[in-house]
């Protein structure tokens, strides 16, 4: 694909060729698009030559402008993009995966989870904000849905899940997608289970979760921490919810989950707080312990996901807005990450900077050569 300008001058680059410079560019830590072509400009011939770019007749090859990689990322079909990358994440950790080491036993857990890109917003039109699913474990986003200006995250949550194996995993999610329909729907037709937060907009449940007997209930599991300046601690409590006794007004609800909070800031009074989940999930069928980490983590998602691509990747100071390429540049950001992270890179802006030293490792890290001497993270 190329522009106008570009087939006169007597050069064209594939999609392909396009896509794998942004790839290799965000794996090195690129964060917009002039730097995603300072990347090829900066490539030596054979890095270009493995990326795809087409060799011009003197021999030379000449990476995409800037203006190029715009037009291109402007007009690029957001779902399928979101759509490959979805799918080749996961088949990216099977394949890294150490060959002695068994498969977990335990479920998988998703997050389902929404930000707003801050920067994309012009007079005649809003913020872009994008649905996503992350996995827990290495937090790599397996697909990802625009949310548009005449709806909302509730009605866009079966379209990001739908095209999702989902059967014995579990998806975790606020109280602003505790939806009785799409409860219904992830249950019995994708066979998944969930953890769902339940907040005082839903006061029936709510009420009838904070009435269950916790007091008479021992705590089943705790956990403390010194981070960031406070020291927290959380405490588990856990309670069946018998449907031949009422059950609770929430679909497939079997586990009532109450979770006490405390928090002690450096120099400020400590506070407490009682979170009530609930879960699809029956007590033979989990711990306390498990459902420790798959509640954290949905909180955690935040900083592993939105930090890293608003601080290492400056999403929210990037300024594009054009046609998809806000979605687009994060699904490019999100792909880098991911892979980074199923490498097992615990800090990405370290790593990126690493790579950008050495960029034909980014050729190994995206699985675009077997050669082992560069992969490495």
């Amino acid at each position: 694909m190329g522009s106008g300008s570009a087939l006169t001058r007597g050069r064209w680059y594939s999609l392909a060729a396009i896509l794998l410079v942004c790839a290799c560019a965000a794996v090195c830590g690129a964060k917009s698009i002039d730097e995603l072509a300072e990347f090829g400009e900066r490539a030596t011939n054979s890095l270009l030559a493995s990326l795809g770019i087409r060799r011009h007749l003197l021999g030379w090859r000449r990476s995409p402008r800037p203006v190029t990689l715009g037009r291109v990322l402007q007009a690029l079909d957001g779902d399928a993009l979101d759509q490959a990358v979805g799918a080749h994440l996961p088949d990216r950790h099977r394949i890294t995966a150490p060959a002695d080491v068994p498969e977990a036993r335990s479920r998988q857990v998703i997050a389902v989870d929404g930000k707003t890109l801050k920067g994309s917003a012009r007079p005649a039109a809003p913020r872009r904000h994008l649905l996503s699913a992350v996995t827990h474990d290495r937090v790599a986003t397996i697909a990802q849905v625009e949310v548009g200006a005449k709806t909302n995250e509730v009605r866009r949550f079966k379209p990001l899940l739908a095209p999702l194996d989902l059967a014995d995993t579990v998806v975790t999610f606020d109280a602003l997608h505790s939806v009785k329909a799409n409860i219904t729907w992830l249950v019995e037709t994708k066979k998944a289970h969930y953890i769902a937060v339940i907040k005082t907009n839903q006061p029936t449940v709510y009420s009838q979760l904070a009435a269950l007997p916790w007091t008479s209930i021992k705590v089943q599991h705790s956990a403390s921490a010194t981070t960031h300046g406070r020291r927290e601690s959380r405490s588990i409590k856990s309670c069946a919810i018998a449907d031949n006794l009422g059950g609770i007004a929430f679909p497939h609800a079997r586990l009532a989950i109450r979770v006490h909070r405390r928090r002690k800031p450096t120099g400020r009074p400590e506070t407490r707080e009682n979170v009530y989940p609930v879960t699809s999930l029956a007590a033979h069928e989990t711990r306390p312990a498990d459902l420790a980490p798959a509640i954290r983590g949905h909180w955690g998602i935040e900083n592993p996901s939105h930090y890293i691509r608003d601080v290492t990747f400056t999403e929210d100071a990037s300024t594009i807005y054009a046609g998809t390429a806000p979605r687009t540049m994060t699904t490019i950001r999100d792909l880098a990450t991911g892979t980074l992270k199923i490498l097992g890179a615990d800090n990405i802006a370290k790593t990126t900077r690493a790579i950008r030293h050495e960029p034909e490792r980014a050729l190994a890290i995206l699985g675009i050569t077997n050669n082992p001497a560069i992969h490495r993270t």
